[in-house]
């Protein structure tokens, strides 16, 4: 059987465009039948069109990623995953961004042991970029709060005959089911506003 050449292409949310790899690997000649895409996080290797990707992968095969951070974002997971596809599976990685990550190139032990040197120096840097990034985040968060900032849903405005139902349910001329039914909420809502007034 004829050796296939694959793309795989990931963006960490469903909002991100994934124009850019696509269009270097049309470049690159490969059908977009043949690339996959995932619009997770790079955390770990639990992705949908990855897994059915690695299933698809035949000893011969060849695997093109625009840069290895779209491969993944844990050290030792991309460790793991190279180690599968080229030493399991028997096939080939050309990672576009890095010439020196092209595993039909060099196949001699000198060839190799760059290969394996820059794969580590990279998937470490796309590691400590991810926890960066990360870190970045729960800053910005806590000095978010720290300005009173609020996070999660606006909470419900009380309709303008809240005063008079509450009135009503005080008094036990109605139930709390009702209540809520006259101000158009939950019960559950209704009964966290008479908990929390304010």
């Amino acid at each position: 059987m004829q050796p296939k050449t694959y793309g795989y292409v990931r963006v960490s949310t469903k909002d991100q465009h994934t124009d850019r790899q696509e269009s270097a690997m049309r470049e690159a000649g490969i059908s977009p039948a043949q690339i996959y895409t995932d619009k997770l996080s790079g955390k770990n290797f639990d992705r949908p069109a990855y897994q059915q990707l690695l299933k698809k992968m035949k000893p011969g095969d060849t695997l093109f990623v625009k840069s290895i951070d779209r491969l993944g974002r844990n050290y030792e997971d991309i460790q793991t995953q190279w180690r599968i596809i080229t030493k399991e599976r028997h096939c080939d990685i050309v990672v576009m961004d890095m010439p020196l990550l092209d595993t039909r190139e060099g196949k001699d032990r000198t060839g190799i042991f760059i290969a394996d040197l820059v794969l580590q120096i990279l998937s470490y840097v796309a590691e400590t970029e991810r926890e960066n990034i990360l870190s970045r985040q729960a800053e910005g968060i806590a000095a978010a709060k720290a300005r009173g900032v609020k996070f999660g849903p606006r909470p419900k405005q009380k309709p303008a005959n809240y005063p008079e139902v509450v009135s009503l349910w005080k008094t036990s001329s109605i139930s709390a089911r009702q209540a809520a039914k006259e101000l158009g909420v939950s019960c559950k809502t209704f009964q966290k506003w008479v908990c929390m007034p304010f």
